[in-house]
């Protein structure tokens, strides 16, 4: 995790993600990519736009509000010593975000969401369940501030298919760069039930090259995955949430729906997500 993007709206999520980004960076001597989307009307910034030329001043007063906020952000005592690059998109968050990450190289994204339920869940979504849904790196969700080091039980949901083992070993990664105890849980549900027999065989060839001790392995049941994934991390007082996620887009979305982005709206812990 050499560099890390953080998108910004400069609110207090935004922030708390920052903090969070901050001592990972300190850890592992990591750049931040502090990323701000500035959405400025098209006639500010199409040239063919009639009267563009007459709102030049308008545009560079948004850029400079941008540039002293991002300096406001870069003066703060948690990001001393750190490498923080000032990022700038004239695009949507979730267009910038993934232009942002794919330009710069980047490993891990780390943002904050306040989740989202009811119609606005339904209807209108949030970019952090879009970047999510499409990131090909790591997207770590933060509801609220946390200590790094205080993140030692990490819940990871798999279904211990071929499919999921580059997103398994990804997270078996993370696990170690937190020194966490990886809690592996396939969550066996009343349309999907497998037989003892069959989960010990998938488990036990899944996981007889791992090189990773710090973990132990639950077959849970409940009603769905989610339920299942949020129920076990009560029990077992998770710090930290952790699934794959198959970027599905257009109907076969619409139709299958999306476990990890309802994890991200629903959970009350941070929520990591790896692409399949």
């Amino acid at each position: 995790m050499k560099k890390i993007l953080v998108p910004t709206d400069f609110s207090e999520q935004a922030e708390d993600a920052l903090k969070v980004a901050a001592q990972i960076a300190k850890k592992h001597n990591s750049e931040i990519f502090l990323l701000h989307m500035l959405e400025l009307p098209t006639q500010l910034m199409d040239p063919s736009v009639r009267d563009a030329g007459s709102s030049i001043p308008e545009s560079i007063y948004f850029m400079k509000l941008a540039h002293k906020r991002f300096e406001d952000v870069m003066s703060r005592d948690y990001l001393k010593g750190i490498t923080v690059h000032e990022t700038v998109q004239f695009n949507s968050a979730f267009e910038g975000i993934m232009a942002g990450s794919k330009e710069h190289g980047c490993d891990l994204v780390v943002m904050g969401s306040q989740g989202a339920s009811g119609l606005k869940e339904a209807f209108i979504g949030s970019n952090t369940e879009k970047v999510v849904r499409h990131s090909n790196i790591p997207v770590l969700v933060i509801k609220d501030y946390i200590e790094i080091d205080d993140l030692k039980s990490f819940v990871y949901a798999t279904d211990f298919t071929e499919e999921s083992k580059k997103s398994f070993n990804e997270a078996v990664n993370f696990a170690k760069t937190i020194d966490a105890t990886l809690h592996l849980i396939y969550v066996n549900t009343p349309n999907k039930f497998k037989t003892t027999d069959y989960t010990d065989h998938v488990t036990n060839n899944y996981l007889k090259d791992l090189d990773f001790k710090n973990y132990s392995i639950t077959v849970y049941n409940d009603e769905s995955v989610e339920k299942g994934i949020l129920n076990y991390a009560g029990k077992v007082n998770a710090d930290l949430l952790g699934i794959s996620t198959h970027g599905r887009k257009g109907i076969a979305h619409f139709l299958n729906g999306s476990i990890s982005e309802d994890l991200i709206n629903h959970a009350q812990r941070p929520v990591i997500t790896f692409k399949v």
